[in-house]
Formats: structure tokens, sequence, C-alpha cells
């Protein structure tokens, strides 16, 4: 048996509760790790409350990023064996001693990160290079819109983009966070409740625009967004609010610009592997050389995880909210 945190019914953070179940066992391609830290996320939250469809077939629990040690591997896994220091994405059940990971979907952790750190990246990583890289195809010498700049996909994004040597606009809700997002590298950051950031965005590109935007607010900004394109652009909306909408097509027609709709739990095996795949290449050399560090907010222990969604969920944070497993390495 194992501790974990589980919720018998939708509602507020007070309805986590710490509780004993079955110790998972890895199936075939699957890995079994010893749960060091555990990344809190927004879709954690949505799930709590009874607002996110969980896939078929997940394993229970909150929780879709760890790190920690392989305890044990599944038939056919040659990749990984226990022992091995890992940090993962995992479709469920990450707030636990002990997770079950895809052999595909884990990465080692970056050379002189703690497993806190680490456990903040998975999600992160993954969400930002699927989308920038893969999708929007941000170079060095763009210019990239990023809404969120205090979230922890936010924080991210913004030194991403700067390491590969794209310039960064960014929106935050305060003061504070704007300021934490000009120091990972933003060159401008705007702060979307006094001032207007489409302005803000053609000031800084003389007019033209933006080559992409990675967008968590949804409906609500998508006119304004397509108002900040550049020619060519790409708009990737990977959160917010959902609900018809209307625009008018030649606000793309005219830029041959596009829009991508994306979310990352609910993606394919494959999908999912070529994207673990690419920000083991291509994303962490960058994090083990210093380029892009994790910004970990607030860390409570697995017990607290009821205090953890509080906080995030008040808005105040800048970069994750992670849960720790006192004495674990």
């Amino acid at each position: 048996m194992i501790s974990a945190i589980r919720f018998n019914h939708p509602g507020g953070p007070a309805v986590l509760r710490l509780v004993r179940v079955e110790r998972p066992e890895p199936g075939p391609d699957e890995v079994r790790i010893g749960v060091a830290a555990a990344g809190v996320n927004n879709a954690d939250l949505l799930e709590r409350r009874g607002q996110y469809p969980v896939p078929p077939g997940v394993p229970p629990g909150l929780g879709l990023e760890v790190a920690g040690t392989i305890t044990a591997v599944g038939p056919d896994v040659t990749t990984w064996r226990p022992g091995d220091q890992v940090c993962a994405l995992v479709a469920g059940g990450g707030y636990a001693e002990e997770a079950i990971a895809p052999a595909a979907q884990v990465m080692p952790v970056p050379e002189g990160l703690s497993m806190v750190e680490a456990a903040a990246l998975p999600e992160v990583a993954c969400t930002v290079y699927s989308n920038l890289a893969m999708i929007a195809g941000l170079t060095g010498g763009q210019t990239v819109l990023i809404h969120g700049a205090g979230g922890g996909i936010g924080s991210f994004a913004i030194q991403w983009a700067t390491a590969i040597g794209a310039r960064v606009i960014t929106t935050a809700g305060s003061e504070a966070k704007t300021k934490a997002a000009l120091a990972l590298g933003a060159v401008a950051a705007v702060n979307y409740r006094t001032d207007d950031f489409v302005a803000a965005a053609l000031d800084e590109t003389g007019g033209r625009g933006v080559d992409a935007i990675l967008d968590i607010v949804g409906a609500t900004y998508l006119r304004r967004n397509l108002e900040c394109l550049a020619p060519d652009g790409h708009l990737v909306v990977i959160g917010g609010s959902v609900g018809p909408v209307s625009f008018d097509l030649w606000e793309l027609l005219s830029r041959r610009a596009s829009i991508s709709a994306t979310l990352l739990r609910g993606r394919p095996a494959g999908q999912k592997a070529a994207i673990v795949a690419g920000v083991t290449r291509d994303v962490l050399p960058l994090v083990a050389a210093g380029k892009i560090r994790a910004v970990v907010d607030t860390v409570f222990p697995l017990a607290e995880a009821d205090r953890a969604h509080e906080l995030l969920e008040s808005g105040q944070t800048v970069g994750k909210v992670v849960l720790s497993l006192p004495g674990r390495r």
C-alpha cells in the first residue's frame, strides 16, 4: 500500500484527502517511479472541480508530472532501469508515493536540479515546446506574445523563447508579475488590467505584429490576439474560456495566419513520445546549461495538497507550485 491524494466528489480544495491505496504495478512499456515531488497544474484544479473530462484508462488520482527514482520497469522496457533519477509526464496519479509513467514519457533529471525543480518541468516544457516549436515554428529572430507571464507555462515560455533568440512580449495581471517577466528575459511586459496588450505588441514590433502567440485565456482574447498577428503568424490556444466566438475570416486570410488549439493530456501516446523526445533533445540541455531555470513559487508536503490548490487558485503565484515527499531523493 502507498499514500496518495484522492477525492470522493468534486468540490473545493477541502475535498482532497491523503489515503492509502494499492501500490501500482507497471505494465508493458511502463515504469514505476518513487515520487520525490509532483507538480501542481491548473488541469488538476479543473479536475478536482469536476470541470475537466478525464481521458479513459488513465491512472486514478490527480497529478500530471513527477520527479523521483524508478522503482520498477515493465516488460519490454530497455531504456530505463530501477535506480534511474527521472522526471516524467504521467496521465494521472502523480500526487502519490509512487506513480506509473509510459517509458516514452520519461526524461532524465537535468544535472544540477533538485527533485522539486525537476518536478516543475515536464508539463510546462512539453506544453511550450510542442506548441511554440513544433506547431508555431518559433525560431530565433522572431517575436512571440506570451499570455500569463506569472504562471508556470508563461514563466517557462519566456525563458525558452529568449534562450533560442526570440523576442518576448508578455502579459500579466500585476506589476510584480510584469517585473518578474522582465527579469526572466521578456523585452516588454504588459499589465493587462491597466494597459492594452494589442497596442503594446504593435508598438514593440513597429506595427508589424508578432510571429506567434501562446494563449491561455481562450475565447475572450481571440479577436484581440488576431489583431496582434504578423503576416504568416500563428496563434496557439492552450486553455482558458471556451464557447462560441465569431471573428472576421479576413483577419486570417489577409495575414496568411493560422490558429491551433491543443491540450497535452489527451494527445495520443505517439504524439506525447515525440514531444518528450524533442524536449529531451532540445530543451533539457538549455536547462542543464542554466539558460532556463525552474521557477518554483511554493513547495507543500503531499499531505497539504489542499493548501497547494488554494494557493494556485489565488492567482498570486509566480511560477509553479510543487508537492514534495520529505526524505525522497
